[in-house]
């Protein structure tokens, strides 16, 4: 079932974004201009420290990257608890799904850059440079070495400092200091990663990319292994062996994922919203939503609005 375009998930930009999660803080006037959602970098201590409330989960149309250099940071990525440390980078792919809270104290960088940006001016989209690590399927932390740890440190202060003086009047520069960023997490990133890649992997990645794009229809397990061209049996294999997880428990988390969102960013009444994930039964909705979050939808809900 598609969801119904009434229904449509809200995706942030940034300066709406701490209006609505961050109302009456003195945000950094960088933030307030709506070309931060091309891209904007800042201390990522000074942003931490606009929020003092819980972030549910929302979405942007942008990347962003978390760079620690002391500290920690913690977040929810789809339905994963992520943490990171010094020398740990996080990765939040555009349209992934994504939550917080306040309370980290850390040092870092946060860049935040939309996909268009690598695009040098009149080249084709299929010839930007593709990023394992921006896709859904891609592993959300990235560990450097002391080295790589330095380089892109400095790389990320030559941005900030280029964009806080320049912001993006010099869009080729900032573009070139951000992909040797990338490139330089890209190495370290495909240094953990396998030399050859199982044939489970592979599938459990293009299941996921599947499950998490947003706007996807909602199928079920069947449905995703017949676009896989695969048997149901062979997907639940692949990604239980990669995982531990079934498809069906992916799918589950997926479902309940998107309903938080609609249930922050939204006044649907429940059923609206079961249906908006492609589960016309509210009552079986009520009953999948509490066994993943110990509360009813409605009560789920009235927690954000009273937090």
């Amino acid at each position: 079932m598609r969801r119904p375009a009434s229904a449509s998930i809200k995706t942030y930009q940034p300066e709406t974004f701490l209006q609505r999660f961050a109302p009456g803080t003195p945000e950094p006037n960088i933030l307030l201009t709506d070309k931060a959602e091309h891209f904007f970098i800042v201390r990522v201590e000074q942003m931490y420290r606009l929020f003092t409330q819980a972030i549910p989960p929302c979405r942007a149309t942008a990347h962003t990257c978390i760079f620690l250099t002391s500290g920690t940071a913690r977040m929810s990525i789809g339905p994963e608890a992520v943490v990171i440390g010094a020398l740990e980078v996080l990765i939040v792919p555009a349209g992934q799904v994504y939550s917080f809270a306040p309370g980290d104290e850390n040092t870092g960088f946060l860049c935040h850059f939309h996909p268009d940006l690598l695009l040098a001016p009149g080249s084709p989209a299929e010839g930007a440079a593709t990023f394992d690590f921006l896709q859904f399927w891609g592993r959300p932390v990235i560990q450097l070495t002391a080295d790589t740890a330095g380089f892109v440190e400095n790389l990320l202060q030559r941005l900030l400092l280029e964009y806080t003086t320049n912001t993006l009047h010099y869009p080729d520069i900032l573009r070139a200091y951000l992909l040797a960023v990338l490139h330089e997490l890209n190495r370290a990133y495909q240094a953990s990663a396998p030399q050859r890649p199982s044939a489970a992997l592979l599938i459990t990645n293009r299941f996921k990319q599947l499950l998490a794009s947003p706007g996807a229809a909602r199928q079920s397990v069947s449905g995703y292994a017949a676009q896989l061209h695969i048997t149901p049996n062979h997907l639940t294999k692949a990604v239980r062996t990669v995982t531990g997880q079934s498809p069906a428990k992916w799918l589950e988390q997926t479902l309940v994922l998107e309903a938080k969102v609609l249930l922050v960013q939204s006044a649907l009444p429940i059923g609206d919203v079961a249906a908006a994930v492609g589960l016309p039964d509210a009552s079986y909705f009520s009953r999948l939503f509490r066994k993943h979050t110990g509360l009813s939808p409605l009560a789920f809900r009235k927690g954000i609005e009273k937090s």
